[in-house]
């Protein structure tokens, strides 16, 4: 059974398209980058009140819940990417994974660092086989052997199509790092915040992780952007729009 794509779809298939597409996307996505991560930092590192129970240790939130969030996100749309390149043979596709992979790492190294400086005085331990620690961390063998995957072959093709099989069978990690906390008995608190339920911390301690945490996802999106569109000059460079990209620039 065919089925019936919307336009925009079919465009991002074209490097060409997708380049300046990006291109028109990036300055947005970096001020708006800037102006929350500025606010949000100040304002959580600042103007929110100490924790009752933590003190100003529990600020380390501030930086880990986004960048752990963060971490999760991008390997699920590594995975969407992935299926999109195995299902369409869409190049565009495969680029952006690739692009994601070392961001996700880099967000993932990030979440395990803070949430090692936060379980020491929580804790009294930097580690714990903690089952949202480990989930984590088997996350992050993932991206470094999808990282891996994508130089491990001569041929580009056949690294994109490795790597995106491994993307789609590491996807099951996924609900195993949300769910930890809630099917096994963990030392690792429950989600800070989410969509459905009422936050247990006071507005102005969430707030500005909210802000945190929208900063983080415009971050990223300007990276992977930055990212991508490099990786596309690389891979066309010798086609008519890239040399032409060139000259203008010349």
């Amino acid at each position: 059974m065919k089925i019936n794509m919307p336009r925009w779809f079919y465009q991002l298939a074209s490097p060409k398209w997708s380049y300046d597409f990006m291109g028109i996307l990036l300055p947005w996505f970096a001020t708006a980058a800037l102006l929350l991560l500025g606010v949000g930092f100040v304002w959580g590192l600042v103007f929110a009140p100490p924790d009752y129970q933590q003190g100003n240790s529990y600020r380390i939130i501030f930086i880990h819940v986004p960048s752990a969030i963060l971490a999760q996100s991008c390997f699920m749309l590594m995975a969407v990417a992935s299926g999109i390149g195995l299902v369409w043979k869409m190049k565009v596709a495969h680029i952006v994974a690739k692009s994601a992979a070392p961001i996700g790492a880099s967000m993932t190294i990030i979440a395990l660092a803070t949430g090692a400086i936060w379980g020491k005085p929580t804790w009294g331990a930097w580690w714990v086989w903690d089952a949202r620690l480990t989930s984590m961390l088997i996350l992050l063998f993932l991206y470094v052997g999808i990282i891996a995957l994508y130089s491990a072959f001569s041929n580009k093709s056949s690294g994109e199509q490795a790597a995106a099989i491994l993307t789609l069978v590491g996807l099951v990690n996924i609900p195993i790092i949300k769910y930890s906390v809630e099917w096994w008995n963990t030392l690792h608190q429950p989600a800070t915040f989410t969509l459905t339920k009422k936050p247990a911390m006071p507005p102005e301690m969430w707030l500005p992780l909210l802000v945190m945490v929208l900063g983080y996802y415009c971050f990223f999106a300007f990276l992977l952007m930055a990212r991508t569109r490099l990786e596309l000059l690389e891979r066309e460079n010798k086609s008519s729009w890239v040399i032409a990209l060139i000259n203008e620039k010349i």
